[in-house]
């Protein structure tokens, strides 16, 4: 696991430095839009202050994966009004939907003792491999999946109805899952094989509990947006594996 940086007035002050020449010289790419640079110069500083250049890579490397599985298709997917609005760039209630509870376990973790970093960690691993798994089987189950079935039901739906599944969407989220998950075990956040495997797999199960609530509670409650509703997802995702790093024992942890 790497060490953290200190947690001084110098390294936030280098932080917010960095992230904000970063996103002032990144702004004009078709990523976010200009309140969503913001936000996410912000996420960015609290990700660097709090874990470190290795803790604002991996989100960094979630927010490109997403933007270009975003971008598979996007004529097509534009064509039939299942695209994403604004052309694709994401505002800040997406970032925040998707990074929430990845930001609140990175600031936890500087507060708690030192034997417990590695499973707030883990959580906050397992909370961008459950996102990306989402955006990956979103974006191709929309624009490639032959037959999509409404989770809850197995009836056929048309594409981009909220629960919808299919063969190629669940394909993609698992390659999207297992492919954060390898960035974070690049990184040093995930430690070994074991725990690849299960961020891998909760991030795969939480993307399918999010189509449930998709298919439910989201078409009966109108507060109920997406952006809460991924919020739900990741905080689900790390929760199984702490969970499950807890009760099976620390060789997930190692």
């Amino acid at each position: 696991m790497p060490p953290l940086p200190p947690q001084t007035l110098a390294t936030w002050a280098l932080a917010l430095a960095l992230n904000g020449g970063l996103i002032a010289l990144a702004q004009r790419a078709p990523l976010l839009t200009k309140a969503g640079w913001v936000h996410a110069g912000v996420l960015g500083t609290v990700l660097w202050g709090c874990l470190g250049w290795r803790g604002w890579l991996a989100v960094v490397a979630y927010l490109a994966l997403g933007s270009l599985v975003t971008r598979l298709g996007f004529r097509r997917k534009q064509a039939s009004g299942l695209a994403e609005a604004r052309g694709g760039r994401r505002g800040p209630e997406n970032v925040w939907g998707s990074a929430l509870v990845g930001a609140v376990l990175a600031m936890a973790s500087t507060l708690v003792p030192a034997p417990w970093r590695p499973l707030l960690l883990l959580g906050f691993a397992a909370s961008f491999c459950a996102k990306l798994a989402d955006t990956c089987g979103s974006e191709i189950g929309k624009r490639w999946g032959r037959r999509t079935l409404l989770i809850t039901t197995l009836k056929p739906v048309p594409p981009g109805t909220e629960g919808a599944v299919s063969l190629e969407g669940s394909l993609a989220s698992a390659i999207g899952a297992a492919t954060m998950a390898a960035l974070m075990g690049a990184l040093g956040w995930i430690g070994n094989s074991q725990a690849w495997a299960l961020v891998t797999l909760v991030g795969l199960l939480a993307t399918l509990a999010e189509s449930v609530i998709g298919a439910t509670l989201q078409q009966r409650l109108p507060w109920l947006s997406n952006e809460l509703v991924n919020g739900i997802q990741t905080l689900l995702a790390a929760l199984l594996a702490m969970g499950s790093a807890a009760a099976l024992g620390g060789g997930l942890l190692a």
